[in-house]
């Protein structure tokens, strides 16, 4: 028997899943406009502490990624896996920002999810098009309003794995909260049926 990538897709999508949004603070079109601007000394991030003519928490745009490939890894140290394909921006952006936010979707939010499942996509109109809405952590990630629960994020690891990357990370916050998870079976979204 010749396994193609149809088969192997199909087969994995009998694999219910729940559904995740990956958020990542991008900063990178802000520090070129504070650098441009500010005079005077720069200490960590750029959303940190600056001092100079703009004080205060710089927060750049929020980008997302819908995931399934998610999983958790170990309870100690407390670690979570999620998978990355290279040609994804979020792929860089984890890379370079090696913090990042995984938001466990509520049965309510498939148009959050179909936003940005999307390859291409304006940011900004995220609130505008589905509702949605981001509170930001005392590290500046982006944390979506009513998910299910919310992971707080510093990479641990990255390997590579064929067309994607596996990118282990340390969960140093949870928020969690009531309500029903919005599932995905053979291509489709789901709700949660009875118990068995």
């Amino acid at each position: 028997m010749s396994l193609n990538a149809s088969e192997f897709r199909k087969a994995m999508g009998c694999f219910a899943t729940g559904v995740t949004i990956i958020t990542v603070d991008i900063e990178g079109d802000l520090e070129g406009e504070v650098r441009g601007e500010v005079r005077g000394e720069v200490r960590g991030e750029v959303r940190g502490e600056v001092r100079g003519e703009v004080r205060g928490e710089v927060h750049g745009e929020v980008h997302g990624m819908t995931a399934n490939a998610f999983a958790s890894v170990s309870l100690d140290p407390m670690l979570v896996l999620v998978c990355v394909d290279h040609s994804a921006r979020t792929h860089a952006h984890l890379h370079a920002r090696k913090r990042f936010g995984i938001n466990v979707l509520e049965e309510g939010q498939r148009a959050i999810s179909d936003y940005y499942a999307r390859a291409e996509r304006a940011h900004d109109r995220a609130e505008v098009e589905t509702g949605a809405r981001f509170d930001r952590t005392k590290h500046g990630t982006p944390i979506l309003h009513g998910s299910l629960a919310y992971l707080e994020c510093r990479l641990h690891s990255a390997q590579d794995a064929g067309d994607h990357t596996i990118f282990i990370a340390e969960v140093e916050e949870v928020v969690v909260r009531e309500g029903q998870p919005l599932l995905f079976f053979r291509g489709k979204y789901r709700k949660v049926g009875e118990a068995i």
